[in-house]
């Protein structure tokens, strides 16, 4: 009889409870972080109405973002120095604290102070939350837990404006954020004790502040122009040139700092890793294409389909469900091959196959057939989103872990913002191509369309007849962008050198 068999048993087995006890105290900081993102849409209006204020309404969100976005790296290199526990701790702290601010915040301008604080607490407890779960599992069995993460993201993604907009309704918006209090305080109890068994190593070295100010202000910057841009500014002013130019040169800056700093935040030798930078690739596109299409549906549902704002949201459910099947799908074939390079190339594909579907079928699918092409369209990019973290941590080497997971979910979040962006420009300007050469460029903007459930009703037959044809074609375009953006994604697959995953964390 073969003696090992048993003894490895009791290993996988104790393997299995720490990874359970670690996700027990990370899953419910990411699920706070996510709902934070989602949650607050819908009670916007309210907001704007108790508050009295109606201009800068948008930075309620953007500020969160921004924060959340910039502070992820920080938070990541801090880690590696500190160990994961000594910054999962305060940053829950700091958000409970941030979300009763937020609570009792008299004014807008409070309210959006308070959330850009609170976003410095979610970049705590998503980036920590990842780097906890790499310092856990080894790579090869990750796959199977980072299900439970793309299923904290969808829930949040569908439960997050629901439950934000009956909260709004039938209590008070101040109730998106007082509903943090309990749920920070036991993630706070829950990861005090499950990350005791993460072995922390410290390295008492300086802190590369410059570098920090740096990717701040940068970050910053980007995110203001994909924000503004084609909404507040057009996209050749001043304004988002200016931020262009600017964000470019602080980019410079940032290279230059990174290589003479001691101990940089985001150490160059990360992007000497050809593996590593086409992880973040697969992340940045696959994220666009998922922020794209999330961005694109339900307008497709309300604008082509005639849905009103929350029929368009539970319509795109197969997609959101189908998410977290590829995850979990690609967890299970990374722990049977040992790779994760074929399950990614599959995955792109079939995910570039449902966007040309939309492409080239559209609106006369209908709703079965576009639940299909959404089906495989979230089946494709489930299984590439988690995958490319485990890839690019893979990657890494164990004293850049955190660092690593840091910046690629920075670009990962960038790559969201790039994706919504650019789908986003491609439908309004496709648009208004189409409805100028309709003859009719100067009387319908899409911008007035957007959003409204009966935007179309009351317009005379030819006219509707016109926009239409706009609508189908614009978003025939977008969706087409979006399977390009895969696309990309793919190359960058194709291009990695398949290596094997680590069977320890």
């Amino acid at each position: 009889m073969d003696a090992t068999a048993p003894s490895a048993a009791i290993d996988a087995a104790a393997s299995h409870r720490r990874a359970l006890r670690v996700l027990s105290g990370v899953l419910l900081c990411m699920l706070l972080a996510a709902l934070d993102q989602t949650a607050v849409v819908p009670a916007v209006p309210a907001i704007a109405g108790d508050l009295h204020g109606f201009g800068h309404l948008s930075w309620i969100v953007t500020a969160y973002l921004l924060t959340a976005t910039s502070f992820t790296p920080i938070f990541g290199k801090l880690s590696d120095m500190y160990g994961r526990r000594a910054l999962l701790l305060p940053a829950i702290v700091l958000f409970v604290v941030a979300s009763v601010l937020c609570a009792v915040a008299q004014d807008l301008a409070q309210l959006i102070a308070f959330r850009a604080l609170q976003g410095v607490g979610g970049a705590g407890l998503i980036s920590m939350a990842q780097a906890s779960i790499a310092d856990a599992i080894s790579p090869r069995e990750r796959g199977r837990y980072q299900v439970y993460i793309s299923a904290m993201w969808a829930i949040a993604s569908v439960a997050g404006p629901m439950v934000g907009g009956w909260l709004a309704d039938q209590l008070s918006w101040r109730w998106i954020f007082w509903v943090n209090v309990p749920l920070g305080a036991t993630a706070f109890v829950l990861s005090a004790w499950a990350l005791r068994i993460i072995p922390v190593r410290r390295q008492h070295v300086r802190i590369d502040y410059s570098g920090a100010a740096l990717i701040l202000a940068c970050t910053t910057l980007c995110l203001l122009a994909m924000s503004w841009g084609g909404t507040t500014y057009a996209w050749l002013s001043p304004e988002i040139l200016g931020c262009g130019g600017a964000a470019l040169v602080l980019l410079g800056a940032l290279v230059v700092q990174q290589r003479r700093a001691a101990e940089p935040i985001l150490p160059l030798r990360l992007f000497g890793n050809v593996e590593y930078v086409c992880a973040v690739l697969i992340a940045f596109m696959a994220s666009a294409a998922v922020l794209g299409a999330t961005l694109l549906l339900p307008l497709f549902f309300q604008l082509l389909g005639g849905a009103d704002a929350s029929a368009s949201g539970t319509l795109l459910v197969p997609f959101l469900f189908s998410f977290i099947f590829g995850a979990y799908l690609a967890g299970r074939g990374a722990r049977w091959l040992g790779r994760l390079k074929g399950i990614v190339v599959s995955g792109l594909v079939t995910s570039v196959i449902g966007f040309l579907l939309l492409v080239w079928v559209g609106a006369a699918a209908g709703p079965v057939g576009t639940a299909l092409f959404m089906v495989l369209m979230g089946i494709g990019l489930g299984s590439c989103m988690p995958s490319s973290i485990v890839m690019g941590q893979n990657a890494a080497d164990r004293r850049d872990m955190g660092a690593a997971t840091g910046a690629l979910l920075l670009l990962r979040s960038m790559g969201g913002a790039f994706g919504s962006t650019i789908a986003g420009a491609v439908l309004a300007v496709r648009f208004a191509a189409r409805m100028a050469s309709e003859g009719l460029g100067r009387g319908i903007e899409f911008g007035a369309l957007r959003g409204r459930a009966n935007a179309l009703a009351g317009l005379d037959p030819a006219t509707l007849g016109a926009v239409r044809r706009a609508l189908a074609a614009s978003f025939g375009s977008a969706f087409l962008a979006c399977a390009l953006l895969a696309a990309v994604g793919l190359a960058a697959a194709l291009a990695l050198r398949d290596l094997p995953l680590r069977s320890e964390s």
